[in-house]
């Protein structure tokens, strides 16, 4: 049964649980957070998150209802709010998983709300999902924004073809086998306000030394990647944004504030292209991974361009 109720942020936000069809863990949610812009506003951006990841961002959503948007987050199935007990965290075995979630928070948010202007925002693996829902559903959505999207496999080239390769041929037969990883733990603590950041959120639903990773979810990913490098043609207008260098810190030093510690930009701005016919990519200087969270300058530029592409391509008013 769908309930809606005040988020955790607390007013004016609220969450609506939305019901999804039993997998093989049993019961799946996903859950859509609502901030209004204000009495009819007719427009609206649906947001959604990445890894080890849920929506916590809320200034990004009030740079939006201050432009009269009604601002959206997903969290999807088996992520923050929507993550239950009997989870493996984050797992699927096919990206379109997601897709019955996306489905039902755009059904809500055009029929049931009556918004007729959508704009779609993704985030690191939300930036790979959202584009290839995307190209096998064709909604109407009015723009596109990818916050430093998931676009391919970071590390040694091997990792790429050999490793990849592998990965194709384990993944069916041991999906749930997980994958030796180190994480230091930086780029969450360069957020968190307790840990060297400045931000607020759930260390139980996105927690400082990340998540196992596994075979069948991995594979999953790379053949999203091997779609998106193909092309998926997309004609609606995209607005990619990343930082302008990749750094690998191992203390909480200067690079973990201005530099994306988890990507590779260079990938990103290689792909972005790929998404379709109407590509703006832009390299923000001094951005962390998730641009929406870079220090006070550098957010100020973010914010400039994206205003910049919603004027010119998104909202000319």
């Amino acid at each position: 049964m769908t309930t809606v109720r005040e988020d955790v942020l607390g007013s004016p936000y609220t969450a609506e649980t939305i019901p999804l069809p039993d997998d093989e863990e049993g019961a799946v949610v996903a859950t859509l957070v609502r901030h209004t812009g204000g009495p009819g506003a007719g427009r609206a951006v649906l947001h959604v998150h990445g890894f080890v990841d849920y929506f916590f961002q809320t200034a990004y959503a009030e740079w939006w209802t201050a432009r009269g948007y009604d601002f959206y987050a997903l969290d999807l199935r088996k992520y923050g709010r929507s993550l239950r007990p009997h989870h493996t965290p984050h797992y699927v075995e096919d990206l379109a998983e997601h897709y019955p979630e996306l489905d039902a928070a755009w059904q809500r948010i055009t029929e049931r709300d009556g918004h007729d202007h959508v704009v779609l925002s993704a985030h690191s693996t939300g930036g790979l999902i959202v584009p290839l829902w995307l190209a096998d559903h064709a909604v109407p959505a009015a723009g596109q924004f990818l916050n430093a999207p998931w676009f391919d496999l970071q590390g040694a080239w091997w990792m790429r073809t050999i490793g990849t390769q592998l990965i194709r041929q384990v993944g069916p037969r041991v999906p749930r086998k997980e994958i030796p990883r180190e994480v230091n733990g930086v780029y969450g603590r360069s957020l968190h306000r307790d840990h060297g950041g400045e931000f607020d959120f759930n260390l139980e639903w996105k927690p400082l030394e990340s998540r196992p990773v596994y075979v069948g979810w991995l594979r999953a990913i790379r053949e999203g990647h091997a779609r998106l490098h193909a092309g998926l043609d997309l004609a609606v207008p995209t607005l990619v944004l990343a930082s302008d260098r990749t750094t690998t810190p191992t203390e909480l030093d200067e690079d973990a504030h201005s530099s994306d510690i988890v990507l590779d930009v260079r990938q990103i701005r290689r792909w972005a292209s790929s998404v379709g016919t109407h590509v703006t990519s832009i390299a923000v200087p001094g951005a962390r991974h998730d641009v929406v969270l870079s220090r006070a300058p550098v957010l100020k530029q973010v914010h400039a361009e994206l205003e910049r592409w919603l004027t010119a391509y998104v909202d000319p008013r």
